[in-house]
Order: structure tokens, then C-alpha cells, then sequence
């Protein structure tokens, strides 16, 4: 009987790791930019080898070699990103009526370099609408 118990507390303990393995990763392969339209997903070697576009931000869970992800928001957004990322601004451009804000999150892992900084936290907001992409926005906006 001891040795039943044994073994049960053993396959109990190894499922037990199991579980929270696939846990971890699926917080890993979770979107960053809940709730929000229009996601797009960069995947391939390098960021913007292809983009994957989807209405379902959870489509990430099904790709594989995702290398960034952006959203589109109706209205300026930037104000509550900033702050939910806690997201320091890097520097900022002007294009077209739309401003890029280039940020530092703590909480975002990739990051690119531009202009000698470590970018991982893309703003653009412009025409009525906010995009959002880490480590940048690919595809268009």
C-alpha cells in the first residue's frame, strides 16, 4: 500500500510541474494588447519578415515564431499605455499628422535599437486612432 502511495504522490508531483510548465508558457505566448482590433503579428527571423493579420488577438497562441505584435485602438490611447507598461518615452517623431512614440517598457522583453536606445514599446497616434506594437509596428498604420 506504501508503496502505491508512493508512487501516486510521484505521478501527482510530475503533473503537478506539467501543469505549471504549460502555464508559464502559455502567459509567455499570451497578446500584450488586450482588449483591442485589428491585431497584426510579425512572425520569421526577422521582425517583419511577415505579418499575420487577425480580428482575434489570441490567434498568437496558434503561430509560431511570433517576433512582435501591434493593435489598433479608436481614439488617443497613448496616455493609457504609457501608463498600464509603465513605458518611458524615448523620443518622438512626426509623420504624415502622425505621432510615433518610441518607448522603454520594463515589461516588454524584445527590444530594438533605434537611434541608441533599447525600443520595445511602439505609439503611433494619428486620424483618430492609436496603434500600439512591440517591439515596433510593422505593416502600416
Amino acid at each position: 500500500m506504501r508503496k502505491v502511495l508512493a508512487i501516486l504522490k510521484g505521478i501527482g508531483a510530475i503533473a503537478a510541474v506539467f501543469v505549471c510548465a504549460l502555464f508559464v508558457c502559455l502567459l509567455q505566448a499570451s497578446p500584450v494588447f488586450l482588449p483591442g482590433e485589428g491585431y497584426e503579428f510579425s512572425l520569421g527571423a526577422s521582425s517583419s519578415a511577415a505579418i499575420v493579420a487577425s480580428d482575434d488577438a489570441f490567434a498568437k497562441l496558434t503561430l509560431a515564431n511570433v517576433r512582435g505584435e501591434s493593435v489598433r485602438y479608436r481614439g488617443d490611447r497613448r496616455g493609457e499605455l504609457l501608463s498600464r507598461f509603465r513605458a518611458r518615452v524615448l523620443f518622438t517623431e512626426v509623420a504624415c499628422g502622425v505621432t510615433n512614440y518610441y518607448c522603454y517598457s520594463p515589461f516588454l522583453d524584445d527590444s530594438v535599437e533605434l537611434s541608441g536606445e533599447l525600443v520595445n514599446l511602439h505609439i503611433a497616434v494619428g486620424n483618430g486612432q492609436t496603434a500600439a506594437g512591440t517591439p515596433l509596428i510593422f505593416g502600416g498604420f
